[in-house]
C-alpha cells in the first residue's frame, strides 16, 4: 500500500515537474497559468490531466487539434514514480528526510531536463536545490560542514577556472554554480568520484556523437545533465568504487 502511494505520488509531482521543464526556459507562470495545449493553446480539462493514463488514452494526441504530444510526458511521469520510489527505499528514515531527499531528486530531474533540452540552467532551481542541500547538512558537524564547505569551494572554483579559459564556450556559469551546490551535499571524496563520472561518461559521448557524425568538434553540449549523473553515480556507486580503488593502493 505504502509503494502505490509513493508511486502515485510521483506520478502526480512528475506532471508538475512537466510544467517546470516547459514554463520555466519561457519565463511563464507555472502555478497559476492553467495547463494547455502548447499547439492550440486550448485549456485541458480534468480528465486529460490524469499522468500517463490521460496520454495513452489519447494516442499521444492533443484532443482538438490531434497535434502529436511530446513522449516527454509520460515519460518524465514514469521516472518521477520510479526515482520516488528509489528514494524511499534509499532513505528509509523519517518522513522530513524523505520529503527533503524527494524535493533534491526533483529539482535535479527538472535541472538535467532543461539543461538537455535549452542548455541553460535555472536559478529559480538552483536555489530550490541549494535549500535542500543547506537543510540536509543539519545532522553534520563543524568539522564535516567545514570540509564540505572547502570541497564546494575547490570544486565551484576549478569550473569558474574552466568557464574563464574557454569564455563559457567550454562549460556555461549554470555549471560553475551546479557543481557547487552538488560538491556542498556530497564533500570530499565523493565529489571527486561525482567529477569523474562526470566527465567520464561526457567525454564517451561526444566521441560517439563525433564518430556517428551528429556533432563536431566544436559543437556545445550541455554539461549539467553529465554532472547530474556523476552525482547519481556517487551516491549509488560511491562506496564500493572508494573501497576498490583503496585496494589497489
Amino acid at each position: 500500500m505504502v509503494y502505490a502511494i509513493i508511486v502515485l505520488f510521483g506520478l502526480v509531482v512528475g506532471s508538475f515537474l512537466n510544467v517546470l521543464i516547459d514554463r520555466i526556459p519561457r519565463g511563464e507562470n507555472v502555478v497559476w497559468k492553467p495547463s494547455h495545449c502548447d499547439y492550440c493553446k486550448k485549456p485541458l480539462r480534468w480528465f486529460e490531466l490524469f499522468p500517463v493514463i490521460s496520454y495513452v488514452i489519447l494516442g499521444g494526441r492533443c484532443r482538438r487539434c490531434r497535434h502529436t504530444l511530446s513522449i516527454q510526458y509520460p515519460v518524465m511521469e514514469s521516472i518521477t514514480a520510479l526515482g520516488f520510489l528509489s528514494v524511499f527505499f534509499y532513505t528509509n528514515t523519517s518522513v522530513f528526510w524523505l520529503l527533503l531527499s524527494l524535493c533534491i531528486f526533483s529539482s535535479l530531474l527538472v535541472m538535467f531536463m532543461i539543461d538537455m533540452k535549452h542548455q541553460i540552467i535555472p536559478d529559480s532551481m538552483l536555489l530550490v536545490l541549494l535549500v535542500g542541500v543547506a537543510v540536509s547538512g543539519i545532522p553534520l558537524s563543524w568539522a564535516e560542514r567545514g570540509q564540505h564547505l572547502v570541497t564546494a569551494f575547490i570544486c565551484g572554483g576549478l569550473f569558474l577556472f574552466l568557464w574563464t579559459v574557454t569564455r563559457g564556450r567550454g562549460l556555461g556559469f549554470g555549471d560553475v554554480k551546479l557543481v557547487a551546490v552538488l560538491a556542498l551535499f556530497l564533500g570530499y571524496p565523493f565529489s571527486v568520484i561525482m567529477l569523474y563520472i562526470a566527465f567520464l561518461t561526457g567525454a564517451m559521448l561526444g566521441v560517439i556523437l563525433i564518430a556517428t557524425h551528429r556533432a563536431k568538434m566544436k559543437t556545445r553540449i550541455a554539461f549539467g545533465p553529465f554532472l547530474i549523473a556523476g552525482f547519481a553515480g556517487a551516491i549509488l556507486f560511491g562506496e564500493p568504487i572508494l573501497v576498490w580503488w583503496r585496494s589497489l593502493l
